[in-house]
């Protein structure tokens, strides 16, 4: 990225909880870049980055036993501001002097703050507040010179500042929706105690990045890999603005895209379509059904279609000869999920962060979306003049079907979920709902049982239907469809996919459960 970008950068140190990424977006959505660091980064290299602020995270651990997750006292002595965030506020006053202990009464969910609004964190906050609280410990001691400057009805400490020094300490999360004035609080730390300007915006986003590209790359050539998705569209299309013909994308259909989508990329992406770009597309359906039969781990599977993604993809690369620079749709919860980033357990391992193969023969990489979460994305897609349709297409893990169908994947299965899934959206557009849902697909389960269908006793496979709301894709709730209207797909998947006798309907938030199946 080009430096004038991160001139004003403020960190997140992350110590494992759940929401890390939801408060590097939030500092975002007031207009500063942020980005994620684990614990077990170095103070130096944090001193090196020169960042506006710091903000510790939450996490599971309680910071007084031990081996949990600290940082050095250093950290409050650089003159930078720091806000400590739940976990993070209570390593704060535990590693200053403070006192933490088990809390009499365990605070969790909706909760009625009452906040001192002489604190630059509370300027123009009401005096209470709904807050997100989630925690077993609490602050007993604050550690000398803090002062309180929030408490609730169980809570002595739920917030408290050093002024003179620029810390602070909140007890609950701001972060998070539930807080209703969480995003003030946030921005009254980046943007009054740290100073930030707030000049992190989409369109310069993108200026700058077509204009690094343009140094980068110089003469050579780029090849891009084009799943059609949401991500390696706008990454295509930007590199497309920034170096024309020098680019070439390859679309492989592996043969697991939804329904009548390998016509629908190309007649976007294709000679015909606005972009007149170079495209190839590699029909490959037989390549993966084969390398996938009889496998049915999904990290396997996983594994297995990214490494084979990237072998048919060498093979154009060579018929197109040496090439210098291979693109990819890389976004920023892909690098934090797969363990890059910040400290959060490895979830998942991402198609095209940690499943690339070592013998790729490009000189170097490029992800221009890398420090881009989803909806900043489309924000981009949306600047570099992309279709609203295809800018807020559903999302579509790289994968692909391969891992909306549990168990082994076959080419019937696929046409199984294809054809449901087809039918699924088809209705939920028919009722409007397509643009008030984050993202909805069927998937196949592995689960086959007895039915009867004109009288005779069937058995076929179950299908589950997902739909999910989300704003970042780090957390998600089941979303609420007209009991009719999910009447209507069920009886018309029954109808119309053949093997299939059973629909159901997936209620499962994340956390626990991921958005995908596998």
């Amino acid at each position: 990225m080009g430096n004038d970008i991160s001139k004003e950068k403020v960190i997140v140190i992350d110590f494992g909880g759940q929401y890390n990424q939801l408060v590097a977006r939030r500092v975002r959505e007031c207009n500063v870049y942020c980005e994620i660091y684990s614990y077990r980064t170095d103070i130096e290299q944090i001193k090196a980055m020169k960042p506006m602020g710091i903000i510790l995270t939450g996490g599971p651990n309680s910071c007084y036993e031990e081996g949990a997750p600290t940082y050095t006292k250093e950290l409050f002595e650089l003159g930078i501001p720091v806000l400590g965030l739940c976990y993070g506020a209570q390593l704060m006053m535990h590693v200053l002097g403070g006192k933490v202990e088990k809390a009499p009464v365990r605070e969790y969910g909706k909760t009625e703050v009452f906040v001192n609004t002489a604190s630059p964190l509370f300027t123009d906050v009401s005096e209470k507040t709904i807050c997100w609280m989630s925690h077993f410990d609490y602050i007993s001691k604050i550690a000398p010179g803090f002062s309180i400057v929030a408490h609730t009805a169980d809570c002595p400490v739920a917030a408290a500042e050093n002024r003179e020094k620029n810390l602070y300490a909140i007890q609950f999360h701001p972060e998070v929706l539930h807080t209703q004035e969480g995003t003030k609080m946030l921005r009254n730390f980046v943007r009054g105690v740290c100073g930030c300007a707030g000049t992190w915006r989409m369109d310069s986003f993108v200026e700058n990045s077509i204009k690094t590209i343009r140094e980068k790359v110089g003469d050579g050539k780029v090849l891009c890999a084009l799943s059609g998705g949401v991500d390696s569209s706008v990454a295509a299309v930007m590199l497309a603005k920034a170096i024309g013909e020098q680019l070439t994308c390859v679309f492989v259909d592996h043969g697991l895209l939804r329904k009548n989508e390998g016509d629908e990329v190309e007649a976007v992406f294709g000679p015909d379509g606005p972009y007149k770009l170079n495209f190839i597309r590699v029909n490959a359906q037989e390549r993966f059904y084969s390398k996938l039969a009889g496998v049915e781990e999904p990290e396997r599977k996983r594994k297995i279609i990214g490494e084979e993604f990237i072998r048919v993809f060498e093979e154009e690369a060579k018929k197109i000869g040496a090439v210098d620079f291979l693109v990819q749709g890389t976004i920023y919860p892909d690098v934090v999920e797969s363990g890059l980033g910040g400290e959060s357990a490895v979830i998942k391992s991402h198609h095209n962060v940690g499943g690339l193969p070592d013998c790729v023969d490009f000189k170097e990489i490029i992800e221009p979306l890398r420090d881009l979460f989803k909806d900043e994305v489309r924000k981009a897609g949306l600047e570099l003049g992309i279709p609203e349709h295809l800018v807020f297409r559903q999302p579509f893990p790289g994968p692909g079907l391969g891992i909306r169908i549990i168990g082994e994947v076959t080419a019937e299965k696929v046409r199984i979920v294809q054809d449901a899934d087809a039918i699924y959206r088809e209705e939920i557009a028919k009722a409007g709902l397509d643009r008030n849902i984050g993202q909805y697909f069927a998937a196949l389960t592995n689960m086959r049982s007895v039915g009867v269908m004109g009288d005779e006793r069937t058995y076929d496979y179950a299908v589950a239907l997902r739909a999910v709301n989300t704003i970042d894709f780090m957390t998600a709730e089941a979303a609420e469809i007209p009991f009719e209207v999910l009447q209507t797909v069920m009886s018309r998947i029954i109808n119309e996919v053949r093997g299939v006798n059973r629909v159901f309907y997936d209620l499962t938030s994340k956390p626990p459960g991921t958005i995908e199946f596998e």
